[in-house]
């Protein structure tokens, strides 16, 4: 089985490459799920976040947990997205742990993991090909201002509490400039999956000829 690591910054456009991946019959891990999974109200996760930040991150309902307003307590605040990161990523990683075993179980060729912190939580040793997702500065900002909702001053602090994405593109084995249309993407991501396609074929023929000695 082939494990694919899908990573970027904040808003590139990683779902929407995911996404592609699954048109194409891929099993998609998605990190962000399971963080909403772990951070359900009543579980451990759930009562250790509001335990450290406050009721103020809850919603009105007083029963979840308001994403946007965690975030805005935590980032900009490198102690606060260490205490953060320390409750939810062990969680998030036993959970995707579980699926990538689920899925060699089951004799998957292809899974990907869609992270956007793959790289900061110190999962590259978890993936064997790493893809990148960039888009050009100026698109980024619009689109999450546009789409999301988001300010420039909240853009700015969550791309900061993020590792560069020049130091993520130095990492990575494959990278798609999402900055164009979404048939321009679309392309991209075909032309990589007919790749890895590849990869494990010579996989499965390098496992076969072993055997064969």
């Amino acid at each position: 089985m082939l494990i694919v690591g899908i990573t970027g910054s904040f808003g590139t456009g990683k779902t929407t490459v995911s996404k592609i991946f699954r048109n194409f019959g891929v099993k998609v891990i998605d990190a962000d799920k399971i963080s909403r999974n772990i951070l359900k109200p009543g579980t451990k996760a759930f009562r250790a976040v509001v335990r450290n930040f406050g009721k103020e991150i809850l919603l009105s309902d007083r029963n979840k947990i308001d994403r946007k307003k965690l975030a805005e307590v935590v980032f900009g605040n490198k102690a606060k997205v260490k205490k953060l990161s320390r409750i939810i990523h062990p969680l998030v990683i036993k959970e995707m742990k579980k699926e990538v075993a689920l899925y060699r179980k089951l004799n998957k060729k292809i899974v990907v993991i869609d992270a956007p912190l793959l790289i900061e939580a110190d999962l590259l040793s978890l993936v064997d090909k790493l893809l990148v997702v960039k888009v050009k500065n100026n698109v980024q900002f619009k689109r999450l201002q546009s789409k999301r909702g988001f300010n420039s001053s909240q853009i700015a602090k969550r791309i900061k509490a993020q590792l560069s994405i020049k130091k993520k593109i130095s990492l990575a084995d494959y990278v798609i400039d999402n900055s164009g249309s979404l048939t321009n993407t679309k392309k991209q991501v075909k032309k990589i999956w007919e790749n890895l396609r590849t990869d494990v074929k010579i996989m499965n023929f390098n496992i076969g000829t072993k055997k064969e000695e």
